[in-house]
């Protein structure tokens, strides 16, 4: 394994950390759309789950580039740490993680993708939660990424997803080559991960459509008309 993809997982799992990080608590009183189904409600603690995988998975990556540095473990204990780290027997070459396109596109994407959940909280403020919620003092934001489409920070989740995803499940990634997620299973977990965050996405923006619609009326529907995309322009 590399020093470059050692430090690019420890840099994409810092940035995943800051973008799933609630800006602001929730207060109960100002939440809505509570009555979708409990697996669609659980995103923030989602987020938290998200935070903890991606640390993990950078921190097994970093332990396996130092354990290639020393192949040869001087005790017992550190002959068992590194089987913690990579359990497989024999162990991959220490050359089977590495910094492969897709994983350079994750670490990407990811940065983006932080980039603009963080504009998103910069710019709403305190009316930004992790919750459906609609603040007394709410206001209809129109500006920077909510000029381009009408809820950036779900795009901002999904390029979360997807570089995590291209960076961990795929060739060359710990999570692959040691970890629980070898063969086919990567390719299932990513498929599972993708369908919840759409299904979250599509309902969580469909309910404040209908809350900002109802608030704010025409002013609303001008924007809407004038803005017609959820997540990405042109596609949806």
């Amino acid at each position: 394994m590399s020093l470059a993809r050692a430090v690019l997982v420890t840099f994409q799992a810092l940035c995943n950390g800051l973008a799933c990080t609630p800006p602001n608590p929730t207060r109960p009183d100002t939440r809505y759309h509570t009555e979708q189904l409990y697996i669609l409600q659980i995103a923030p603690l989602i987020f938290k789950c998200h935070q903890m995988i991606a640390y993990a998975c950078a921190f097994f990556e970093v332990a396996f580039y130092l354990r290639s540095l020393f192949p040869t473990p001087s005790s017992p204990a550190l002959s068992t740490l590194s089987n913690l780290i990579c359990p497989i027997s024999p162990p991959p070459p220490p050359t089977l993680l590495r910094p492969t396109p897709l994983f350079v596109l994750g670490v990407l994407a990811v940065a983006l993708g932080t980039y603009i959940r963080l504009d998103c909280f910069r710019i709403l403020g305190p009316l930004f939660t992790f919750d459906l919620t609609v603040h007394p003092a709410h206001r209809l934001v129109t500006t920077r990424f909510y000029a381009y489409v009408r809820h950036p920070a779900y795009t901002g989740s999904l390029l979360l997803v997807f570089g995590l995803a291209f960076s961990h499940l795929t060739p060359g990634s710990w999570m692959t080559a040691c970890g629980p997620l070898r063969g086919r299973t990567a390719g299932a977990v990513w498929a599972a991960w993708w369908l919840w965050t759409w299904c979250v996405g599509i309902s969580r923006a469909d309910a404040e459509d209908k809350q900002m619609r109802q608030r704010f009326g025409k002013e609303w529907e001008a924007w809407a008309s004038a803005v017609q995309w959820w997540f990405l322009p042109g596609l949806i």
